[in-house]
């Protein structure tokens, strides 16, 4: 670990250095993505290692090798072999290590950059099943940025330190164990909390996931068939890896089926070049860039307008709070949100984004999701569904509420909450947790220490009434609070003064009195040896 904060604080210094005037946010685009290809470029050389494609000779680098044999009418063999294995394929010339030994030997041109990153695109193509993980990844850079400098050449040579740095990178610790998925999630980290309230849009803090990790997979034992982990607003992915890192047997290739949709197409290139810097194959994830509230998806309504939803193990969300969405009449007919009477808000989508997560939730399944105070306690059209939640004709889907400490987010200092929902129970009460006031203070944001986890999720297990902090609420507290649950409501917090000594006070008093008279009576005589008259 040591090693690890070695490497990474030192590369982000680095990074700093080079970046000039350019906006973090969007420097990250860049380094991230050199990265990324660095790690495809080094996965294929392993594959064609590891397959028996290419023979290790001495004195020859593998990278010299397969420029030797990936030539001529033999190239499109060897790229088609590869997309069909590993779904995307990098040719010779284009691979990190021919990119290093150009920009090493001054032989880089700017249009190198471009050259190399449409010519994966186009071999993207090859592979049907996967040209939609890699496609348009790396259309994110911007090669003609002025911020990179002001002519092709300075961009170019810009873009050549940028190479350069990502190829000191050392991608395995001390133990030779691979720490390239660690450094880029710490590198989306340090980013997020650059960016400040943009950095809010693409990372939950590592902590809040563990949460909601340790929930949905709360029962969840080590099996053959995969679990299927959903998250509609999946920002970089961080969330999805963290539900993976909490399943018994998750880092078994195929023990993890992740899903996701990503409205922003920068985030969304950025949890495919996650999730497969974590080791995740192409085939074990089914990533999707659109509207979620807009699009039903996974699959939803076909071109005949017949619903063919997907349902999913666990379903994992940090939506964006209060956001503003288009809640037109016509959505009362989505099979999402007709079961609840009314639509969320235009200008809070909370329970939108609740109402999709929910739908798509196996009926054995626990869903966890990240929301804004408000969704407890807001009345009209919010109070109507919350309301239906508890009282559906399939009994109460709302299965706890967990209080967050304020300040933990990027960009958001307000306090939050985790909403727990379950579709098939056997009781109708609901469990609060205030664990509003147990953190860590940071300088610019607070955090949740590992005792801080571990209390929350212990309480969450046992589901039973701890004093100041957790309450089983029946339904009819539920109904007596006219489905209000603002936690203060079920979990007293309220710290009773202890009670004053009047005699004891008064006695004090009397004392203090005294020695005031005792003090004031030597400055008399002090002043009066001094000849300064006084009216003592």
């Amino acid at each position: 670990m040591a090693q690890l904060e070695q490497i990474t604080s030192k590369l982000w210094e680095m990074a700093n250095n080079l970046r000039g005037n350019m906006d973090a946010n969007e420097y990250k685009n860049y380094i991230l993505a050199f990265m990324f290809y660095r790690y495809l470029s080094e996965h294929q050389e392993n594959y064609l290692v590891n397959d028996g494609i290419i023979e290790p000779e001495e004195g020859k680098t593998i990278n010299e090798l397969y420029k030797e044999e990936a030539q001529g009418d033999d190239l499109k063999d060897y790229l088609e072999d590869i997309s069909a294995s590993l779904g995307y394929a990098i040719a010779p010339n284009d691979t990190w290590a021919s990119l290093v030994e150009k920009v090493t030997s001054s032989e880089i041109i700017p249009s190198d950059y471009q050259d190399m990153f449409e010519n994966f695109n186009q071999n993207a193509e090859m592979n049907p099943e996967a040209h939609k993980d890699f496609r348009g990844v790396f259309n994110d850079i911007n090669l003609g940025d002025s911020r990179l400098g002001s002519t092709t050449t300075a961009r170019a040579k810009s873009l050549g330190q940028l190479v350069k740095l990502v190829d000191t990178i050392e991608y395995k610790d001390e133990s030779g164990k691979d720490i390239l998925g660690d450094i880029y999630e710490y590198l989306i980290g340090q980013f997020a909390a650059s960016a400040g309230k943009k950095g809010g849009e693409f990372y939950t803090p590592h902590e809040v996931s563990q949460i909601l990790a340790k929930i949905v997979t709360e029962n969840v034992k080590q099996s053959d068939t995969a679990f299927s982990v959903y998250d509609p607003t999946c920002g970089s992915g961080s969330l999805l890896l963290t539900v993976k890192s909490e399943v018994p047997g998750g880092k078994r290739s195929g023990a993890v089926k992740f899903y996701g949709q990503e409205k922003n197409t920068t985030t969304y290139n950025l949890a495919r070049m996650n999730l497969m810097m974590h080791g995740v194959e192409f085939n074990d994830m089914n990533l999707n860039n659109a509207d979620t509230l807009e699009s039903d998806w996974p699959d939803g309504e076909d071109v005949q307008g017949i619903d063919h939803p997907r349902f999913f193990d666990a379903v994992v969300a940090n939506p964006p709070y209060s956001a503003h969405w288009d809640n037109n009449e016509r959505k009362l007919k989505d099979p999402r949100f007709k079961d609840y009477g009314k639509l969320a808000p235009r200008t809070k989508a909370d329970y939108a984004f609740i109402l999709h997560s929910l739908y798509h939730l196996d009926e054995d399944g626990t869903m966890a999701i990240v929301l804004p105070h408000g969704v407890l306690f807001r009345g009209a059209a919010e109070g109507t569904i919350r309301k239906n939640l508890i009282d559906h004709q399939s009994g109460n889907k709302i299965y706890a509420v967990i209080g967050l400490p304020a300040n933990l987010f990027y960009g958001v200092g307000i306090p939050t909450i985790i909403m727990v929902f379950k579709k098939k129970r056997d009781t109708d009460d609901i469990l609060f947790i205030d664990a509003s006031k147990e953190f860590q203070k940071g300088k610019n944001q607070n955090k949740l220490t590992s005792e801080n986890i571990n209390k929350i999720i212990e309480t969450y297990k046992a589901r039973k009434d701890v004093p100041k902090y957790a309450h089983i609420a029946t339904l009819d507290e539920i109904k007596e609070n006219d489905y209000n649950l603002n936690i203060p409501r079920y979990v007293d917090t309220f710290e009773e003064e202890e009670p004053i000594d009047l005699e004891k006070v008064n006695a004090e008093l009397a004392k203090d009195n005294e020695e005031i008279a005792k003090l004031e009576k030597e400055i008399a005589e002090q002043l009066r040896i001094l000849g300064v008259k006084t009216k003592f």
